[in-house]
């Protein structure tokens, strides 16, 4: 049967009975009205949140609701895999023709099985093709990439422009704007700054809101300029030369020239304005599901631009009028890193904004992330409805109903959402919202989206529009033939893969592909690491400066059959031209590649291994060096109680019996007098022997009196050494972390293969 949600409902999927463990035949819809209160999903590798994102963005679609997603891992390009027919023909670009392989499939027949199965998936979900039609009609999905044209590129210009005037006369939501685009913006030379001890950061906060301030725009070459001579003359009370000399502000001044004057800043520059109203709906009105792809940024890059776009979401935010009803989507995919427990990346504040203010416009805000224990739960208390998908350790599990607590104030069933924790798997979540009493068990629906899986940057390119794609590469303009031209014997020849229906135009690039030795004998560093770049080529020359990494696996050795061709530019063909594209390929290699790696103390990081995998490793041995050195003294003082208890217990034994015996002798002697010794002199002298002894009773106490004492004072240390253990424990910051960039080794470059790739 076909489910047909109301309006304002998402089909999610199926209610999942908990004794049975079975799927039954009662849909789960979600009211878009309860995603104003925000969605966290939280669930492990495998788990399926891709899937449940991918299933609620295109329920929104199919309810005209704008959705923008920032994307760090490049899994939700898959919403353009939306095949309004479902034929094997729509399925075949995009298969993994490994798998095919594996099965003993040729491509054709495997995108056959293919497209059989997600046919019968979307049948027994009570979906069909209908659905997917609707939605390629009701909303445009475009995949943008900031510096980059493999999609549709956002320039960024205008984000240093002044915010709107709502903004400006809100003093802390001011203040924080200026914070995080700064520290954004310095994170890219490699600054980590403090706002309030940093120079570098004070200035260019000064500078922006003394710009800002005035309703003045600014942009880098500005900022460049005002650092060398700002506006004003003092910052705080005392004047700019003392605070900032002149020297140092220009050698500051120059680290964000360098920046601003490299080949890969200038891909920032280019592409749409980053205008949220665009990416949210088409000139004509119609909504949009926009992706923003950042998974090819580097780290640093993605947090600039991630903070940079929140700002500015925040902004359009602010303009909107007031709404109850869900307007629009913000959806963000893995927050591990922009929304830690203890620190404050320049993320971070923007974002608790959104989470604490959205709802009054309307705006829901949905995060993932399969990483619970790294996330801020006080600010995700703020989200009213949580996704809990398969989780990994115990401690994730007490993590998230932590968050759940606080998001309900306290009031919520452990011990039921404990078993349910236990039945999720994959595609099944628990949903808990503030909205409904009793949690929900559900497996997610069949996607109308083929889940293919992160999409590389050429495929992102295949999936853009044409007009999209001139603007993206600037190929050469040259005469067209509808004969390939001859190849060089020496070179090698491939074709990009072409996803439409019918002849494709091909245009030459050149591909090279090398081994590199990364060598930093001082930091121990010795790493080979193999590339393989495409490289737009004009009739003039190679434009080494612009090369776009791609995977080889995805080249093919034929092309589209009755197609044209572009005529091949001088310096290929030539072919190999005596060696000299080899070379030109490796001085482009040396000039252009680096080896970013970590170092903290006598820790480096891995290949491959990112900033913040590397910080939790090193917080995590250093977290062991503390443990040693706090259970070293936690041994220590408990040798030392052992001993002042043994004494104590010796002394006090020691003054019972002496009170015993002294009290007894006293008594004695009283006694004898009584009963008729009468006062002799020898009884004299035992009273007084009696009173002496008396005297040293006392002093037995009081010795074991001090040896107690010194036993609780030890006793009390141990708490406190137990105390500041378990705090310091709670977290430790890579605060010293160093960056290394190593080039490689110019006389280990070995180029493996130049090659002419034709590109549709």
């Amino acid at each position: 049967m076909i489910y047909t949600a109301k309006s304002g409902e998402f089909y999610l999927g199926k209610q999942v009975d908990i004794r049975t463990k079975k799927t039954v035949d009662r849909p789960f819809f979600y009211d878009s009205k309860d995603l104003t209160t925000h969605a966290v999903t939280v669930g492990m590798t495998g788990s399926g949140k891709t899937g449940l994102a991918i299933a609620l963005i295109e329920e929104a679609g199919l309810n005209k609701i704008p959705v923008l997603m920032i994307d760090p891992k490049g899994d939700l390009g898959d919403l353009l895999l939306t095949f309004p027919h479902l034929s094997p023909e729509e399925f075949l670009p995009w298969i993994d023709r490994g798998e095919a392989e594996r099965e003993g499939l040729n491509p054709k027949d495997f995108s056959k099985k293919i497209s059989d199965k997600w046919k019968t998936g979307l049948e027994e979900w009570g979906e069909s093709i209908e659905t997917i039609q609707a939605l390629k009609k009701d909303v445009e999905m475009t995949i943008y990439t900031p510096a980059s044209r493999a999609g549709v590129p956002l320039s960024i210009l205008s984000s240093f422009a002044a915010p709107p005037k709502e903004l400006i006369l809100d003093p802390e939501a001011f203040r924080e704007r200026i914070m995080s685009t700064v520290s954004s913006l310095l994170g890219l030379i490699g600054i980590h700054a403090d706002p309030i001890k940093s120079r570098e950061h004070i200035l260019l906060s000064t500078l922006l809101d003394h710009a800002w301030s005035q309703g003045k725009n600014l942009d880098i070459p500005t900022i460049i300029q005002q650092i060398q001579k700002p506006p004003f003359n003092k910052v705080g009370i005392l004047d700019l030369e003392t605070f900032f000399p002149i020297k140092e502000r220009t050698a500051f001044s120059i680290s964000l020239n360098n920046l601003l004057a490299s080949p890969g800043f200038q891909a920032w520059m280019e592409g749409e304005p980053l205008n949220i109203s665009n990416l949210l709906y088409t000139e004509e009105g119609k909504p949009k599901l926009s992706i923003i792809s950042i998974a090819h940024l580097s780290d640093d890059e993605r947090m600039f631009f991630v903070t940079l776009l929140l700002n500015e979401y925040l902004s359009w935010m602010r303009r909107q009028t007031g709404s109850s009803s869900l307007k629009t989507i913000l959806y963000m995919d893995e927050i591990f890193g922009y929304f830690p427990p203890t620190a404050t990346p320049p993320s971070k504040k923007p974002m608790i904004t959104l989470l604490k203010q959205a709802r009054a416009y309307g705006v829901g805000v949905m995060l993932a992330t399969q990483n619970p224990v790294d996330l801020d739960y006080k600010g995700l208390s703020n989200c009213g409805t949580w996704f809990i998908g398969k989780l990994q350790t115990e401690r994730d599990k007490a993590r998230v109903l932590e968050g759940l607590k606080l998001a309900s104030n306290g009031e919520i069933d452990t011990n039921t959402l404990d078993k349910m924790v236990a039945l999720t798997g994959n595609r099944t979540f628990i949903m808990r919202s503030v909205h409904q009493k009793d949690p929900v068990l559900f497996q997610t629906r069949w996607t109308l989206s083929y889940l293919k899986g992160p999409l590389t940057l050429v495929e992102i390119a295949s999936l853009t529009k044409k007009d999209e794609l001139s603007e993206k590469i600037e190929a050469p303009v040259s005469s067209a033939s509808s004969t390939k031209p001859m190849i060089p014997a020496e070179l090698s020849e491939y074709f990009l893969p072409y996803s439409q229906k019918g002849t494709a135009h091909y245009v030459p690039y050149l591909l090279g592909r090398a081994k590199l030795h990364f060598v930093d004998a001082k930091n121990k560093i010795d790493s080979w690491k193999e590339v393989t770049l495409l490289f737009p080529a004009s009739e003039e020359k190679i434009d080494w400066e612009h090369g776009m990494e791609i995977n080889k696996k995805a080249l093919e050795k034929n092309g589209a059959p009755n197609s044209s061709f572009e005529s091949l530019p001088s310096p290929l063909s030539q072919g190999k031209n005596s060696g000299a594209l080899d070379k030109a390929f490796a001085a482009a290699l040396y000039q252009n590649q680096t080896l970013t790696l970590y170092k903290f103390g006598n820790i480096t990081s891995q290949d491959e291994e990112s900033l913040d995998a590397f910080k939790v490793r090193i917080a995590e041995a250093a977290r062991k060096d503390i443990a040693a050195d706090y259970d070293k003294k936690i041994e220590a003082v408990r040798a030392k109680m052992a001993k002042a208890e043994e004494k104590a217990s010796t002394l006090e034994q020691k003054a019972t019996q002496e009170k015993t015996s002294t009290w007894i002798s006293f008594g004695t002697t009283v006694l004898g007098a009584f009963l008729g010794k009468g006062l002799t002199k020898g009884t004299i002298s035992q009273a007084g022997t009696a009173f002496k002894k008396i005297g040293k009773m006392s002093k037995g106490s009081e010795d074991a009196s001090k040896a107690t004492e010194n036993y609780k004072n030890y006793q009390q240390e141990l708490d406190d050494l137990e105390e500041q253990k378990a705090h310091d424990m709670k977290w430790v910051k890579g605060a010293d972390i160093e960056k290394i960039e190593v080039r490689p080794r110019k006389s280990d470059i070995s180029v493996e293969e130049i090659a002419l790739v034709w590109k549709p």
